[in-house]
């Protein structure tokens, strides 16, 4: 093979392996907005059967607790009144991982959501937290 020749084989070579290494950091990028471990999984946003959170007392009056096992996010606006929300973010889904200010936080790309309302308050997320219905029954919150 003459040396035009071979520089062009070389380079064409390099051009691939340039390409190929391109394509997965691409994949490693597209799976950092899918739902991986952190997330759902393939577990619904909100329950599909009641669900017991436990003493009712645990959610402050004025304020709100995340159940990140059950994946549920409670406020309680006023003493026996209470709100509920999955605490799946709606970007790539995500389980909230704490509650700051008032607002439920989102670990994997910063998304936050209002803990009274469920509505967003800081993306990439879109779409609010959906509701899920709450209620206080013999001192307990049961959920779904």
């Amino acid at each position: 093979m003459s040396a035009p020749q071979s520089a062009a084989a070389r380079r064409t070579v390099l051009k691939g392996a340039a390409a190929l290494a391109g394509s997965a950091g691409a994949v490693v990028a597209l799976g950092a907005c899918s739902p991986g471990t952190d997330s759902g999984g393939d577990t619904p946003a909100t329950p599909t059967a009641p669900v017991d959170l436990g003493a009712a007392a645990d959610v402050p009056v004025g304020g709100s607790k995340l159940y990140r096992k059950e994946k549920l996010l409670v406020h309680c606006p006023a003493q026996g009144q209470y709100t509920a929300f999955s605490a799946q973010c709606t970007h790539a889904g995500c389980v909230l991982d704490k509650i700051v200010e008032g607002h439920g936080n989102c670990p994997c790309h910063g998304s936050r959501f209002d803990a009274a309302t469920g509505k967003v308050v800081q993306g990439p997320a879109t779409d609010p937290l959906p509701a899920v219905p709450v209620r206080a029954e013999g001192g307990k919150l049961i959920a779904g």
